[in-house]
């Protein structure tokens, strides 16, 4: 990824925001996209990660990486995913693990919202031109269902009912060690690592409410697999709960452990149900995506 640094002067930049300095020195990215540097970790002041609302100081070098793109032009590319359910209002689909959901930082292209546009050019004209559609996202590692909007009417119906949680979701997920509470509860709240901005913890300056529910449905001897439904979306809301309450996402090369454990091929989470009111009928509907036969051969797995 592309490395640019900034000297911060008395003559330039000096008691500036850096959300504000940077809007100044780089072209070919909106505000929003900057502060989503920033908040990813992206961006930093002196070596250190800083927020946006952070004022510089003559002598400050300021490093960003970043991938210059045309934001109001998403390409179209033919990347395979499967189709659950779609008519004029609505697509529901099945997202492969290592696909992204949208463009950003380091992935400009090759993501959903790229197929979107190839399989549905209508879409290209719902919503934000470099997210068309999407309503909710699934990181990178996680599979399974979700949604988009192929009508404007849909796209607003969907972010309301997400903002008002009646969008009901629950995933199937695989944590390390054995759970004996045939269910529990996680509200510890949420925020931005404090040092490292790709991560997000349970100790964060600007914490935000976090609620996740489980239930077992089966234990092994090195494994419990679960069923997992969080009440907040927060990022990595279900990876990061359930690592610090010790029993991390297996896979999952973020949180969890550095030694190997469990073989898997990958993390172990997949979104299984997603409920939602249709945008045109007001009728709730309920979808469902299976375990993908890689993480079913893992609970085959008589060592786990």
């Amino acid at each position: 990824m592309p490395r640019h640094e900034f000297d911060v002067t008395a003559d330039s930049g000096e008691g500036a925001r850096l959300d504000v300095f940077l809007a100044e020195k780089v072209s070919g990215l909106t505000r929003s996209q900057l502060k989503k540097l920033i908040n990813s970790g992206d961006v930093r002041v002196a070596g250190e990660i800083r927020r946006a609302g952070f004022k510089l100081r003559a002598g400050d070098r300021v490093v960003v990486e970043y991938e210059t793109r045309n934001p109001d032009r998403l390409e179209p590319q033919d990347v395979p995913f499967k189709v659950l359910f779609v008519d004029p209002e609505i697509i529901v689909l099945e997202k492969p693990s290592g696909l992204v959901v949208h463009p950003g930082a380091g992935n400009p292209a090759g993501t959903l919202a790229n197929a979107l546009v190839y399989h549905f050019p209508e879409i290209a004209a719902v919503g934000p031109p470099d997210r068309p559609g999407i309503v909710h996202r699934l990181d990178k590692e996680t599979s399974g269902v979700m949604v988009a909007a192929r009508t404007e009417r849909a796209y607003e119906s969907l972010l309301r009912q997400f903002k008002r949680r009646d969008v009901w979701k629950t995933y199937l997920g695989l944590a390390l060690g054995r759970i004996t509470a045939p269910e529990g509860r996680i509200n510890w709240p949420l925020g931005r690592h404090a040092t490292d901005g790709k991560k997000i913890s349970v100790r964060s300056r600007h914490p935000k409410p976090a609620e996740t529910f489980f239930t077992v449905l089966r234990v092994f001897k090195e494994a419990t697999l679960l069923e997992i439904k969080p009440v907040t979306g927060r990022t990595h809301q279900i990876r990061v709960h359930l690592a610090a309450a010790g029993h991390p996402i297996a896979g999952d090369t973020l949180y969890g452990p550095k030694k190997k454990g469990i073989k898997v091929p990958r993390l172990f989470l997949h979104a299984h149900t997603l409920s939602f009111i249709h945008p045109g009928t007001g009728e709730r509907l309920t979808f469902a995506s299976q375990l993908p036969p890689d993480l079913e051969a893992v609970l085959q797995n008589p060592d786990l």
